[in-house]
């Protein structure tokens, strides 16, 4: 099971998820969206693609680009198609 938190907050819960560069991805399936906005950043991996964020919010606070995905991921990584990854404080336990 992984689970992620911030802010005293689940935002994402799954045993089915894809550990890719040390990093969890949970199915989209698995994320509490409605903690979710979405961000203008985004961000380039040669072997992965274009990167699109979302900006986290929690009782008010707001972490900036805290959660990531990619939403066409080039060929070597598409087992993270329709999965979302964290960091910037969120807590992803394994």
């Amino acid at each position: 099971m992984a689970k992620a938190t911030w802010n005293g907050v689940t935002l994402a819960e799954s045993d089915d998820y894809e550990l890719v560069e040390g990093n969890v991805y949970f199915p989209l399936e698995a994320v509490n969206q409605e903690f979710f906005k979405s961000s203008e950043t985004h961000t380039v991996c040669p072997w992965k693609g274009l990167a699109s964020y979302y900006d986290v919010e929690v009782n008010g606070q707001v972490n900036k680009d805290a959660a990531w995905y990619y939403p066409a991921p080039k060929q070597a990584a598409t087992n993270i198609k329709d999965h979302v990854a964290f960091w910037r404080g969120v807590k992803v336990e394994r």
